[in-house]
């Protein structure tokens, strides 16, 4: 509910229970996700994960072996491509090479019968809007690969989409440009208040310009939340391996008091806060916590968590260092810096450290049996606590 009260957000497009199988291959396992009215979600995940599939069957590129799929209320799950409101934006663009700009956007219109003027000035209207204005009159292979990235995103919004689905739009420019883009494509998303549907299997970019963000592995949706919260409460083992620089220690709860956990770990006792339901005794969990948590310094809080580990490399990134570790037990640990000339960089190789860090950076996540396609008993994945 809104604040205050209010009706609920309008959804745009509602997956219900969406499966897909190529024959003994389940590439997606009963999906379920709600997106509302004008917001940009993203969907990241490792190769082979079902995040392409399931925006091919939006489009309605792909069938579904099951589920139903709704857009704004009216089930289009049986619907051909060209009477779904749904625009795909393709990973190599897909231009016409012999057309130029303007006759690249006007495709979609071309195909029904429209008002030749109207169609140029709805053109010329689109054209301004990605800022391609003074390029309508030239041929695709006169532009940068940004131009072509915002005629294949303006031939799209010009049949006035009711969501637009957009798979690794970015993945073909080069670093400096996919950054520059990101913030465009952003900000254009914001002024038209149109959903926006986005596979990607870059981080960054799913972080900077999602409202939300879901995880997807093996054919299932892992978590779905805002990018902070994806960032730093991952829900599952998965989420915590997958995204960022997390460092992740095994081990068995061994007491439980006042909000705080403590788990015997191969290298010593770890402490996690919990302002949830705690884990009882004996019950076996893994903890979690950001390299960027991580410290060469002590900062002095209550139970702070202190692990030795010997430095085996850096990895310097421009505006952070990257220190990788190892525990006496090979437990691999990360711990990135933002300031490069501190003690881990005077330190040297194979030198021993001692690691710091704040129980209330620590999340807290035990095994959970969630059953699989095949229905394996014993299928193990991880889900948090106290969040």
């Amino acid at each position: 509910m809104l604040a205050g009260g209010g009706a609920p957000p309008a959804v745009d497009l509602e997956l219900r229970g969406i499966a897909k199988s190529f024959g003994d291959f389940t590439a997606l396992e009963r999906v379920d996700l709600s997106i509302e009215r004008g917001e940009f979600v993203a969907i990241m995940g490792p190769s082979g994960c079902g995040k392409t599939t399931l925006l091919r069957i939006v489009a309605g590129l792909e069938s579904m072996s099951s589920g139903q799929l709704l857009l704004r209320g009216h089930d289009i799950s049986a619907l051909p491509v060209h009477k779904r409101s749904t625009r795909l934006v393709w990973q190599n663009f897909a231009l016409f090479p012999h057309l130029d700009v303007r006759r690249n956007i006007a495709f979609g219109l071309t195909l029904g019968r429209h008002d030749k003027a109207a169609v140029r000035a709805k053109v010329e209207q689109i054209a301004e809007l990605v800022q391609l204005g003074p390029f309508l009159d030239r041929r695709i292979g006169q532009l940068s690969g940004g131009q072509k990235q915002r005629v294949a995103i303006a031939r799209a919004l010009v049949t006035e989409p009711e969501i637009l689905l957009l798979d690794e739009p970015l993945s073909a420019l080069d670093a400096h440009l996919r950054i520059r883009m990101q913030s465009e494509m952003k900000r254009l998303q914001q002024r038209l208040g149109l959903s926006f549907l986005y596979v990607t299997h870059n981080q960054s970019e799913a972080f900077a310009m999602a409202d939300r963000v879901v995880v997807m592995n093996k054919g299932r949706i892992e978590q779905v939340g805002p990018p902070e919260e994806i960032y730093t409460r991952p829900r599952t083992h998965f989420v915590a391996e997958f995204v960022g620089n997390n460092n992740i220690f095994d081990g068995k709860v061994v007491d439980v008091q006042a909000g705080l956990v403590k788990v015997q770990c191969a290298d010593g006792i770890i402490s996690a806060a919990t302002d949830g339901r705690p884990p009882g005794r004996g019950s076996t969990v893994s903890l979690v916590v950001q390299a960027d948590k991580v410290s060469s310094r002590p900062s002095g809080v209550p139970a702070e968590n202190s692990l030795g580990a010997v430095l085996s490399g850096r990895e310097f990134t421009g505006s952070q260092v990257i220190y990788h570790l190892e525990t006496a037990h090979g437990v691999e640990v990360k711990m990135v810096a933002q300031e490069p000339f501190g003690q881990a960089e005077r330190a040297g190789i194979n030198t021993t450290m001692q690691l710091y860090w704040s129980p209330a950076d620590t999340v807290i996540l035990r095994p959970n049996i969630v059953p699989s396609v095949e229905n394996i008993p014993g299928r193990r994945s991880y889900v948090a606590l106290g969040t």
